[in-house]
């Protein structure tokens, strides 16, 4: 209970701080401040200690009351609403603290950071944000709130290979991520912008970055080298990735990969970085001359049904591959997620049904059909040049592991 009282006086007094600061502000100038916020807030946790929800309702009443006389007095000077309900929301999060001190300390620092974002958000929403960007965003929201939820989910189609709303979501992964290079790129520029976020997508979807990023090249020459960088570099969070889920289904197998997994990454990292490092010092405008959307529905639903036309492939293979399943499987499965593959040998091993070596094998196989399907697709979305930029990056890698696994293991 005590921890919950110190929570609850923490949110108050966060909140408290910035709506103090705010009053700083003559324009918008408002009656509540650090202390009626923190005793605010407390109120809420009094309440719910001492009444549970009926107690804090009424003082969420109470705190309501208090804060429409306020707006009514403050109205001419400041007409807008955001502290009043701010009041009411602390209330409530005080008493929630006495149940969930972790989740409403999280909100409170939400709402901390909302309210201390106001000109920002303005100014982003009013000058940054175009007409195009918001159809856009929605679009994405109606795809992932609303399409997601409703595809089946379950397997269906030719053997029982395509899964609608894996689909579906990947389609707003693509997304996601096209719309990471695009904020990269308006936030720090094209030269630093595009290869982090190329990095940071990876940790999604290596192969739905490289194809965003391809799909940018194509739409902007100017754009082609920090596009690349970007791509090349999303293949280093695929080694991290892998190793994370290998280590935690068998760690066993982690110590045996840890030559190839290392080889392989540090090949990426360095390959990454040299195009990195060119397109930092290159001399063309920073300002590109097409930025392009920030989602992209129709790159992320052609994405989608090149990968499906592999995966029900891949499948009709492994169907029709006998007693050769286990390594065939791997192959196959490698075209569609490499971690799959990964987590599969994992397994195996961790059952004892395949041996130390075999499960590495296993594993760059996987590796290694993953990268076809990469530079399938850095071919199909950036063209022949950028593909021939991605594909010896993704050959240096797996050649890399592989030979350390021959010679190191």
């Amino acid at each position: 209970m005590l921890n919950g009282f110190a929570i609850a006086f923490g949110i108050g007094l966060l909140i408290g701080v910035e709506r103090e600061r705010h009053k700083d502000n003559p324009i918008a100038r408002s009656a509540a401040g650090v202390r009626t916020f923190t005793v605010v807030c407390l109120m809420g946790a009094v309440a719910w200690s001492l009444g549970g929800r009926a107690l804090l309702a009424l003082a969420v009443l109470v705190v309501a009351a208090g804060a429409l006389a306020a707006y009514q007095k403050n109205a001419k000077r400041s007409p807008g609403l955001t502290t009043e309900f701010s009041l009411v929301l602390t209330c409530l999060l005080g008493g929630f603290a006495m149940e969930d001190g972790a989740l409403s300390a999280g909100l409170g620092v939400v709402l901390a950071c909302v309210l201390a974002s106001r000109s920002r958000l303005h100014h982003f929403i009013g000058h940054v944000l175009t007409p195009q960007d918001w159809r856009d965003m929605l679009a994405f929201f109606a795809i992932t709130l609303i399409l997601v939820p409703l595809a089946p989910d379950k397997a269906m189609g030719p053997f029982d290979a395509i899964h609608p709303r894996a689909l579906t979501l990947l389609v707003a992964t693509v997304m996601a991520v096209s719309a990471a290079g695009y904020i990269g790129m308006r936030w720090l520029g094209p030269k630093h912008g595009l290869p982090w976020a190329g990095l940071a997508s990876g940790f999604v979807s290596s192969a739905a970055t490289i194809h965003a990023m391809g799909r940018r090249a194509r739409q902007d020459n100017t754009l082609a080298a920090p596009a690349v960088a970007g791509a090349v570099l999303s293949s280093i969070a695929t080694i991290i990735q892998m190793s994370v889920v290998i280590a935690l289904v068998q760690p066993s197998l982690l110590q045996a990969m840890a030559w190839p997994l290392v080889v392989g990454g540090a090949v990426a990292t360095l390959y990454g970085l040299f195009f990195y490092l060119k397109s930092a010092s290159s001399s063309w405008s920073v300002e590109p001359q097409n930025p392009g959307r920030a989602f992209d529905l129709t790159g992320a639903i052609g994405f989608a049904t090149l990968l499906a036309v592999v995966i029900v492939g891949s499948a009709a293979l492994n169907a029709w591959s006998g007693d050769a399943g286990v390594l065939v499987g791997a192959a196959l499965s490698g075209f569609a997620d490499a971690h799959a593959t990964a987590a599969s040998a994992a397994s195996l091993l961790a059952a004892g049904k395949i041996n130390s070596d075999r499960a590495v094998v296993l594993t760059l196989l996987g590796l290694t059909t993953n990268a076809i399907t990469k530079a399938v697709l850095a071919f199909n979305a950036g063209g022949l040049s950028f593909g021939l930029k991605i594909v010896p990056g993704l050959v240096l890698m797996v050649s890399g592991a592989w030979l350390a696994f021959w010679f190191l293991v």
